[in-house]
């Protein structure tokens, strides 16, 4: 399970499936609908949030309007409803860590995308806020 903390705009149209259904995913486990991946780091900075049910659906709407944007027709339905989301912090470093990860699976799968995220500054997804830090203690490195 991979819930980006950079922008779901860098993401190419494979990455982009992919983080919705693991976002779905994830939405599951906090909702407790599911046995499996319940302790999954991942889900850490979700789980230490007032409502946590509320900050995946935060996520994962960002992730719907990306889709929308790009013409695709991922089913808003499918996400919880919820209220205001306070932004959660992540750490520079992170993002620093997801960049170079991300740099790497583009590499690839759309070369022409791996260019792009090399010469511009990556957007961090609109659900957080940066703040000074290395690599987030929940990230398996």
């Amino acid at each position: 399970m991979r819930l980006w903390s950079l922008h779901p705009r860098h993401l190419d149209a494979r990455g982009l499936v992919a983080l919705w259904r693991e976002g779905l995913l994830a939405q599951k486990v906090l909702a407790g609908n599911t046995r499996g991946y319940r302790n999954h780091p991942q889900l850490d900075r979700f789980k230490q949030q007032a409502d946590p049910l509320a900050a995946i659906a935060a996520y994962l709407s960002a992730v719907q309007q990306e889709a929308t944007r790009r013409g695709y027709n991922f089913d808003a339905g499918k996400i919880a409803l919820h209220g205001e989301v306070a932004r959660i912090k992540v750490n520079a470093g992170q993002l620093a860590y997801e960049r170079a990860h991300l740099q790497r699976k583009l590499a690839t799968r759309d070369p022409a995308a791996a260019r792009l995220l090399a010469s511009e500054q990556p957007d961090v997804h609109p659900l957080f806020q940066v703040i000074d830090g290395g690599i987030e203690a929940w990230e398996v490195v």
